[in-house]
């Protein structure tokens, strides 16, 4: 049983003393980093949220105190108490570098093993260990930071929005399950058999109902669920700062969430942007750079070579074009002794797995520009074609011909790949944009069926709602993204409030006045009780901090992250749950097919 720390009162946290604080008495909590036994010097470098702080026991020391110090290992709790005093040998390194505490009460608070990792070197551990003993690899200086950042984030978040007279409501973590999308995860009702709950997507429904009950400005850090595959910026469950406004337009609630994303950057990494953020309708977006959320702090942008390519004898140019495509370019500047032959190739089968039909280049190392469709060229074609796309000697030309969007999209992906592997993508840049007039509806290619592109309370255009009936590729949404270095961090939109079109977009999504009734009747309902125009947005909590922290993942940005296959490695989450259970519930599982 470890020692009582009665009496003892933590002073401050390790890490927020200084040369200031010499000579004063204090009392410091944590964990034993690192203990160094010189012989007659022990030192003990202590651990708290806040950082280190070193420890230290001489020849002066009770010899008691000297021989627990002594016997500390690794991982320990202790309790210390002591004079801060300045250190002969100083570490830059850290913050309280300069100082340390001359210890005259130690006490061994409670014993750790040996830990499965260092604690220290965990990023070099695989995640089948690390995310098992997840609350010993959070103890580490990295994840440590990336929490408290998170935490900051969400303060200022709140502290932002309080201050414009926002009112912070929590909808339910229990609801009704509608079409948001994704895929809903189900909780079954023990009272009502046959019955499930599902967990929000987002509290979109109810965050218009406080529009109508008379909030006017809501807003809530919100927990969401969506059962879908996961990638490095996605998790299962993640938080939204979600808002909704009323009595607005767009322009409205893009300068509210301004305002909060200039109070972040300044308030946490010093960084001021200055004037407006930066706009660029989706179209422009697509067609410069493949993408609706463009990475925008390097150039390479598409170019369009459609009608050259179209003069040429290259047949699968001509048939892409012939059959309503596009022939797309990049340039990459000074890449020819990156991009070899081999180096080619491997990109090739790279845009190949990514849904191209292949990859045309011009690669210009030497005197003659190397092309790879070049006996399909008449004379002077392939000159006119660098002239026009300003290619010079050393650089490299990368085209791909298809369906115009699916060459956009092709495109916008390899023109990150070349960027990432020619390494131009400029670091401690925040590049913000919103990206506005987003279409309503999009083409899918395998049946040929216009389909909603956002929610279904978006609010067309005001001109396009002539087109709804007529030609859905014409239409476009009152809808905004926000996007930060090629990364989506909210979307938003403005809400449709008269109950007569509310109804028209059920059934341009296919549902029938029976379904409108069984899955949104209560909402159309409200909205005979007289509704204010309103709109709003949600921000990705976990990916902004993601970005603000500099991380590679959600993970690092989240305490007890899931992995892969949506499961929980420390807890064993999901778990199956014993027959007694799931009676109550009334359910039966299906016997496991081992065949």
């Amino acid at each position: 049983m470890g020692e009582s720390i009665k009496g003892l009162k933590r002073t401050a946290y390790c890490a927020e003393f200084n040369m200031n604080n010499v000579g004063e008495e204090i009392t410091v909590f944590g964990w034993v980093q690192r203990q160094r036994d010189l012989g007659n010097l022990i030192f003990i470098d202590l651990r708290d949220r806040s950082g280190i702080i070193q420890l230290s026991f001489n020849e002066s020391t009770d010899r008691e105190l000297f021989e627990k110090a002594k016997s500390a290992r690794g991982e320990w709790v202790v309790a210390a108490k002591g004079t801060v005093a300045e250190r002969e040998s100083k570490n830059k390194e850290i913050p309280t570098g300069d100082i340390e505490v001359m210890v005259n009460d130690f006490r061994i608070v409670s014993k750790a093993k040996t830990p499965p990792f260092e604690i220290e070197k965990s990023e070099q551990v695989g995640d089948d260990v690390t995310l098992k003993y997840r609350y010993l690899q959070l103890r580490s200086e990295k994840l440590t930071k990336n929490i408290l950042m998170r935490h900051r984030i969400a303060k200022i978040a709140r502290e932002y929005f309080y201050d414009n007279d926002f009112i912070e409501i929590e909808t339910p973590m229990m609801i009704k399950s509608t079409p948001e999308g994704a895929r809903d995860y189900v909780v079954p009702s023990r009272i009502h058999n046959g019955k499930f709950y599902a967990l929000p997507q987002s509290p979109q429904i109810y965050k218009q109902l406080t529009m109508i009950a008379g909030f006017d400005r809501y807003i809530q850090l919100a927990r969401c669920f969506r059962d879908e595959d996961l990638r490095a910026d996605r998790q299962p469950e993640f938080t939204q700062i979600d808002l909704e406004m009323s009595f607005v337009e767009c322009d409205d609630i893009m300068d509210m969430t301004e305002g909060f994303i200039k109070k972040l950057m300044s308030d946490t990494l010093g960084v001021d942007l200055l004037g407006k953020l930066p706009r660029m309708t989706f179209a422009d977006a697509m067609n410069k750079y493949g993408s609706d959320k463009p990475d925008t702090r390097f150039d390479m942008l598409i170019e369009d070579v459609s009608e050259w390519a179209d003069k040429t004898d290259f047949i699968v140019f001509k048939n892409a074009i012939a059959d309503g495509g596009a022939v797309k370019a990049i340039v990459a500047k000074n890449a020819a002794s990156v991009y070899t032959r081999k180096k080619i190739d491997k990109l090739t089968e790279h845009a190949k797995g990514i849904g191209a039909k292949g990859l045309a280049y011009i690669r210009w190392a030497d005197a003659e520009p190397n092309c790879s469709f070049n006996k399909f060229l008449k004379e002077g074609e392939l000159e006119s074609l660098l002239t026009a796309l300003g290619a010079q000697q050393g650089d490299v030309v990368f085209l791909v011909s298809d369906k115009t969007r699916k060459a956009l999209t092709i495109m916008g992906a390899l023109r990150l790949i070349v960027a990432k592997e020619l390494g131009i993508i400029p670091e401690g840049k925040w590049n913000y944009l919103w990206i506005t007039e987003m279409p309503f509806f999009e083409l899918d290619e395998e049946n040929g069926e216009y389909v909603a592109a956002h929610h279904p309370f978006t609010m067309p255009m005001d001109e396009s709602v002539q087109y709804l009936d007529t030609d859905k590729s014409k239409v476009k949404a009152q809808a905004f993204d926000l996007v930060l270095n090629g990364v989506e961090l909210c979307s938003g939109s403005m809400r449709i409030t008269d109950c007569a079109l509310q109804t028209k977009m059920f059934e341009l999504l296919g549902m029938t006045q029976e379904e409108i009734d069984a899955k949104f009747g209560f909402l159309v309902d409200a909205y005979q009780y007289a509704a204010p125009p309103h709109g709003g947005l949600a921000l990705g909590l976990d990916r902004i901090a993601m970005l603000i922290c500099g991380a590679d993942s959600l993970r690092d940005v989240v305490a007890f992250p899931k992995v892969q296959n949506a499961s929980e490695l420390m807890s064993g989450a999901p778990s199956y749950i014993d027959d007694v259970q799931l009676d109550e519930l009334g359910i039966e599982l299906k016997a496991e097919n081992n065949e």
